[in-house]
C-alpha cells in the first residue's frame, strides 16, 4: 500500500500528538493534601518511593521528614530514584542530590519541597500545590 507524502506527514503528526510525553506525567495538577500514614513508617533515612505516582517522594534526611517533588523542573518527567538518595530525570538526563538541588541539566530549577506535617492523629499529610 502506498500512500501520499502529505498523508504520511498527517498521520505521523495525528500519532505524535496522541503520544504521551513527558509534559504530561499523569499527576493530579490541582492542589490537593494526601494523608501518607504514620511517621513511624518514614523511620530511617532514606527516599521513599511510595508516592511517586502521586507527584512526590517522602524523604528521612538528617531526621527531618518531607516531601520532594518527583516531577522534573525542566520538563515535568518522572524522576527515578537512585540508591544514593539522588534522583535521575531518564527524559533528559537531569539529576538532583538528595535535597532536591540540581546536579546537571539542562534543569536550572531545583525540585519544590511540599509541606509534610503531623495531623492530630500523628498522621503526616502532605500539602501539594498546583504542579
Amino acid at each position: 500500500m502506498q500512500i501520499s507524502r502529505r498523508h504520511f506527514l498527517l498521520l505521523t503528526a495525528g500519532l505524535a500528538g496522541g503520544c504521551a510525553t513527558g509534559e504530561d506525567a499523569g499527576i493530579p495538577a490541582g492542589p490537593r493534601s494526601l494523608n501518607v500514614g504514620p511517621a513511624g513508617n518514614y523511620a530511617t533515612d532514606g527516599v521513599y518511593q511510595k508516592f511517586r505516582d502521586e507527584g512526590f517522594f517522602i524523604v528521612r534526611q538528617g531526621g527531618k521528614l518531607f516531601a520532594l517533588s518527583a516531577i522534573c523542573t525542566h520538563r515535568k518527567c518522572k524522576l527515578t530514584a537512585k540508591l544514593d538518595g539522588s534522583f535521575y530525570c531518564p527524559c533528559h538526563g537531569s539529576t538532583f542530590d538528595p535535597a532536591g538541588h540540581v546536579t546537571e541539566g539542562p534543569a536550572q530549577r531545583d525540585l519544590p519541597v511540599f509541606e509534610a506535617l503531623p495531623n492530630e492523629q500523628g498522621q503526616i499529610v502532605v500539602n501539594i500545590p498546583s504542579l
